[in-house]
């Protein structure tokens, strides 16, 4: 189990409302501890996977009447976790001990972020979400990524590396430098000037130009970043544009992580059009991605400077690690 108090005590992505919504009873695993996500009478829950009678598998039973029914004997639970019924006895009231272990879950997003502690910051906030003339998505997760959170989430605010992992899509190595900005770390975590970099357009006719990122990063294994591009990006007669985009790391177990990209963009009209595009779109980035940070030596992302050498290039990266060394993080960092 990841003890860790720093992400113990916050909140992480698990799955998708929809799904669980659809299926009403899901098994998820987080920071080394399995978990059940029901849905009944409109609402959400997340608890052990455990039924406290003889240790089994929660999620494998059913849902009936708005409760939780165990599948071995068939110990019965009411949504707040209270074990209201116990078959073999019936007419026994079930002891006050009798109580599945339950987590705080909230939808946000269009996911369900469980806490196993005590959060002490709300869900990161995601500026474009619900904004007028924005399509929202929530792409399909990129799961059993073999790496820890940090050095995923230091990989996407690398833009340096786009014209070489990503060329020809986010960047080109004959185009590969950029102007100069500056990152700090402030209380609302990690925020950065705009990051310009030229890239490729994206409707495919050639040319392109410079385009700009801001990244924001309010909790350590969650990062923002607003892209803008500039008119014909699109296509030959496409407006200006801009998206926003989250990473969410969920960290199940030491070196198994799941990848989530929710995205808001003023260039879609249409979410399910969003939602299938982009997710071909971003997991091929990502799996170019995947092959560079899964080899990366140490596994652990370094919190001393002096550790690796150091760009201007690398200021939002090197912002996030003094943002982690603040927190105290210490699962996933050197």
């Amino acid at each position: 189990m990841i003890t860790d108090p720093v992400l113990v005590n916050d909140w992480h992505p698990v799955a998708t409302a929809a799904q669980v919504a659809e299926r009403g009873l899901l098994a998820a695993r987080l920071l080394g501890r399995d978990l059940v996500l029901w849905h009944a009478d409109g609402s959400y829950r997340a608890w052990a996977d455990l039924c406290v009678h003889r240790g089994a598998r929660l999620s494998a039973g059913a849902i009936i009447d708005g409760c939780l029914r165990c599948p071995y004997h068939g110990w019965t639970y009411d949504a707040s976790g209270a074990c209201v019924h116990m078959p073999a006895h019936p007419e026994q009231a079930p002891p006050c001990k009798a109580r599945a272990h339950t987590f705080r879950v909230v939808e946000r997003y269009g996911l369900l972020w469980v806490a196993l502690g005590e959060p002490a910051h709300d869900v990161p906030d995601f500026p474009e979400w619900g904004r007028a003339g924005y399509a929202t998505a929530v792409c399909d997760p990129i799961a059993h990524v073999d790496a820890h959170g940090p050095r995923l989430v230091e990989n996407f605010l690398d833009v340096a590396h786009f014209p070489f992992v990503h060329e020809g899509v986010l960047g080109d190595q004959a185009h590969a430098e950029m102007d100069d900005y500056e990152a700090h770390v402030s209380a609302r975590g990690v925020v950065s000037d705009p990051v310009y970099l030229w890239q490729p357009t994206q409707h495919g006719a050639g040319g392109g130009g410079k385009v700009s990122y801001t990244y924001t990063v309010q909790r350590p294994f969650t990062a923002h970043m607003h892209k803008r591009v500039p008119a014909g990006w699109w296509g030959p007669d496409s407006p200006a544009a801009s998206h926003g985009l989250m990473l969410a790391i969920t960290p199940h177990d030491e070196l198994d992580s799941t990848v989530w990209f929710i995205i808001a963009s003023d260039a879609y009209t249409d979410n399910d059009q969003l939602q299938r595009e982009y997710t071909q779109r971003i997991t091929a980035i990502f799996e170019e991605d995947r092959v560079i940070v899964a080899g990366q030596r140490p596994e652990l992302l370094p919190l001393d400077l002096q550790a690796e050498l150091h760009l201007k290039s690398d200021r939002v990266a090197i912002a996030y690690r003094k943002y982690l060394r603040q927190l105290g993080l210490s699962f996933g960092t050197a």
